[in-house]
């Protein structure tokens, strides 16, 4: 019997737009002998809406309340006698779902919030677990983590509303030109590259409006080299690496999603079979050190020493047609539709798994 698919996208993020694009791919590439799917849209007030078909993608590039596609369905995920369901707040019908695929990235999504959920309502769900996608989503987080697994990656400052630091002390410690970038955000948004104190004093003010944490961030010169990482904590594995040639100052969201000519994109990277293996060696390290499960795009920095610098990690990379996750993945041998149906049953094996767990204590007298 087929399982049916909940593709959830959009949400209140600054990547709503970008979430929409990659769900209308996912259910696409989704192998329909296997999976029965339902697209599920958060409007960026919040609120959820079941669409009867692709019609959606077609209609909207982000979902509001107060401009809805058409046959938008408001519903509900609730929990009963243990089983998930969808129900419908127009008519009261409830809809079994099998297995949850959240295309939601940044906030409210790609940050732990929604796996809670899922976990509340005993539904599984592709991608990373609450705690890990909580920490990959905070950079400042992630970067304590790592520096305590003696990855490397590059020399921070935290920044907040109440000490913000100066330009000067910043740049006495971290060199320049240095990075802003909110603490929790994706897609380079809020991202600025400071040469300046007006760099500085517009910039900060930019990327508080996304998070009330900020960090500055060392410069690194080297190449943009990304990996694609995929399965069990206990054994993930990596895929070839690809390579980011970014025409604007640094990869910006404009260079990512606005300006077809933003960047190149080399995939595989063109590296030597020490450097591959350098690469995916620390991206598993990443991915385990950051308790991720199901997937992850690990970003490095490679600079012309050799020494290699994580950047980021993200739990739930762009699945557009574009998009480096599916595309290294490509090349490596995976199918976009082989990985879809690979992370789905990803998400069966740890819920069963963690069924086994005792979730109540029996005092034995």
């Amino acid at each position: 019997m087929k399982k049916t698919i909940a593709l959830i996208f959009g949400g209140k993020s600054s990547e709503h737009e970008v979430s929409l694009r990659s769900a209308k791919n996912v259910a696409n590439a989704l192998d329909k002998s296997k999976y029965d799917f339902i697209l599920v849209g958060i409007s960026k007030e919040g609120s959820w809406y079941r669409f009867a078909g692709m019609e959606v993608f077609d209609q909207a590039v982000r979902i509001t309340d107060k401009a809805l596609p058409t046959g938008a369905d408001p519903v509900a995920l609730i929990s009963e006698a243990g089983k998930p369901l969808f129900f419908s707040l127009k008519n009261q019908n409830k809809m079994a779902v099998d297995c949850a695929f959240p295309i939601l990235h940044g906030t409210f999504g790609e940050d732990g919030t929604i796996q809670g959920l899922f976990k509340m309502m005993n539904l599984p769900f592709v991608g990373c677990g609450v705690w890990s996608s909580a920490a990959g989503m905070d950079k400042e987080v992630m970067k304590r983590l790592l520096f305590q697994a003696g990855i490397n990656n590059a020399k921070y400052e935290l920044l907040t509303p109440q000490n913000p630091s100066s330009y000067e002390e910043i740049s006495k410690k971290l060199g320049s030109p240095f990075f802003i970038k909110p603490a929790n955000a994706g897609s380079s948004v809020g991202v600025h590259k400071i040469k300046s104190k007006a760099d500085f004093d517009s910039g900060l003010k930019d990327a508080f409006t996304y998070d009330s944490k900020v960090l500055a961030e060392e410069f690194v010169q080297g190449r943009e080299i990304e990996c694609s990482v995929m399965g069990h904590n206990r054994s993930p594995k990596a895929s070839l690496p690809g390579e980011v040639i970014a025409h604007h100052e640094f990869y910006s969201y404009e260079a990512k999603y606005v300006d077809e000519k933003g960047a190149s994109i080399v995939i595989p990277a063109q590296l030597t079979p020490q450097e591959i293996e350098k690469i995916q060696k620390m991206a598993v390290e990443t991915y385990q050190v950051m308790g991720c499960d199901g997937l992850t795009r690990v970003d490095f920095f490679l600079k012309k020493s050799g020494d290699l610098f994580v950047n980021e990690i993200n739990t739930i990379p762009g699945f557009t047609k574009i998009s480096m996750y599916p595309k290294m993945w490509e090349a490596t041998g995976v199918s976009y539709s082989d990985l879809i149906t690979k992370l789905i049953s990803f998400a069966f094996e740890r819920h069963t798994e963690e069924e086994k767990l005792m979730f109540s204590y029996l005092a034995l007298n």
